[in-house]
């Protein structure tokens, strides 16, 4: 039995493999929340017996403390792994029986040290593998970044060139027919180039994928390490927390429902408030300073680029959506959900008609059209906007606005310096959604006339016809 589980807000794959005639089973890189590995294993009368991370994960807290607390299952790691926990570790060869299914590991470094992928055998006796399990050091149509600050002491070269040993001499030498299960899909800043496809063969990717042609080690050092998304500022933090020995994820302890006077108190206390209903909701009224991250989107992901992680958070949630939301951020190692605000539109309008009035503020969006005329506008006039494009560097490389100021969104809190705080600020990304987050954050930190773009870049590239002219 193999089957994948892929969660889209993380683009992140996890893998149940058992033998049907023994009952035995091995998780590869699960997430923290097991219940449906576990309702599956029980359902089929499986027991798992070793959950094996490809390598400690940076993108997101893995579920193998997890997984052991709750069946007793060994951890496999690479023998390169060091962890607070005990941990089998897996030498390159060893092979895993689960009866006629069998587990072969094969070390691939390069997107971190201790990486390794695992071959999966239908049959033990059988001479070509059903599969292999890459973890992040092939995807469909591209490879594991080794920039990463995932790995302390180990610089982007040292490690570029051992991915080049894995990819180009290791998994390059299997054959065609073996298939590809990475533990990634498009969307991840694990890589810059990934498909929407979750699996496909060695032949395809020897055929398609531009890190797999032949090639020096000089020009694969220079493919992958060049162009790659500015990574979220919370990937150090979980690469880190993946090799703690660290509380469990607990399901049945949700966020408890917050009053407005306890809201607005445990924000006093230094609390930060993530706001994730849409952005039109956000702007029509919001808590001042909070942030805004949509949970219809890359979640987890956002929070990680613009939240510092061990923050206390307060969320502002649809309602009956509380429990998702921090179910998302401890996926990502985020575990201080203090609460929620119960009835986010009456206590908006509690705090509006109370005391502190000036907490539920609006915040500003504007069409193409708005800024083509902000500028225009000359010194007289009080000048021309600060325009902020918060994408990557490679959708910027494909248009970008004259004259705008480009920081990433995964690094702006940190590059907020770089802000003009004596101008209005114009946010844009693509599309919308990060130019709410970026904007939010802007304010936040104090800049006091910040709009973002609606329809992003996307609408400003749009031809104009004579209604918007």
């Amino acid at each position: 039995m193999f089957s994948q589980y892929y969660l889209e807000c993380l683009s992140q794959a996890s893998y149940l493999i058992a033998d049907e005639a023994s009952r035995r089973a091995v998780l590869v890189d699960p997430r923290r929340d097991i219940a449906e590995y576990l309702a599956d294993a029980e359902a089929r009368g499986l027991t798992i017996e070793g959950v094996v991370n490809t390598h400690f994960h940076a993108d997101f807290a893995a579920g193998h403390l997890e997984v052991a607390a709750a069946t007793g299952a060994w951890i496999g790691y690479g023998r390169r792994a060091d962890t607070e926990y005990p941990i089998r570790p897996l030498a390159d060869g060893e092979r895993i029986s689960l009866g006629d299914v069998t587990l072969q590991i094969m070390e691939t470094p390069g997107h971190t040290p201790e990486s390794i992928s695992v071959l999966v055998y239908e049959h033990a006796t059988d001479a070509v593998p059903y599969g292999v399990l890459t973890g992040d050091a092939l995807f469909i149509g591209d490879v594991g970044r080794p920039d990463l600050l995932a790995s302390l002491g180990v610089t982007a070269t040292e490690l570029g060139r051992m991915l080049y040993d894995s990819v180009q001499r290791k998994l390059m030498s299997l054959p065609d027919e073996v298939r590809v299960f990475p533990a990634h899909g498009a969307g991840s800043a694990c890589g810059k180039n990934l498909s929407t496809e979750r699996s496909s063969t060695i032949g395809d990717q020897r055929r398609a994928n531009y890190a797999c042609a032949p090639m020096s080690e000089e020009q694969f050092l220079a493919l992958v390490t060049g162009g790659q998304p500015s990574a979220p500022g919370y990937f150090v933090f979980d690469a880190v927390l993946n090799r703690k020995d660290h509380p469990v994820f607990d399901p049945t302890t949700a966020p408890r429902p917050l009053t407005t006077a306890e809201f607005l108190t445990a924000r006093a206390d230094g609390a930060v408030v993530v706001d994730t209903r849409d952005p039109q909701e956000f702007a029509a009224g919001h808590m001042r300073g909070s942030l805004n991250v949509p949970a219809d989107g890359r979640f987890a992901e956002t929070v990680g680029m613009v939240v510092e992680p061990g923050r206390t958070v307060l969320v502002i949630a649809a309602p009956g959506r509380e429990e998702e939301v921090a179910v998302r951020l401890a996926r990502i190692g985020f575990d201080q959900v203090t609460g929620y605000l119960r009835e986010p539109e009456n206590a908006f309008r509690e705090v509006a008609d109370g005391a502190v009035p000036d907490q539920v503020v609006p915040a500003s969006r504007i069409t193409t059209g708005q800024l083509r005329d902000a500028l225009a506008r000359t010194p007289e006039q009080g000048g021309a906007p600060v325009v902020l494009d918060v994408r990557n560097a490679g959708e910027r490389a494909l248009g970008a606005i004259d004259g705008s100021l480009h920081i990433p969104l995964a690094e702006l809190t940190r590059r907020l310096a770089e802000v003009p705080a004596d101008r209005p600020v114009v946010v844009h990304c693509a599309g919308g959604y990060r130019s709410s987050v970026a904007a939010s954050a802007l304010r936040a930190a104090g800049h006091q006339d910040v709009s973002d773009l609606l329809g992003g870049y996307t609408a400003w590239a749009q031809p104009l016809t004579p209604a918007t002219a």
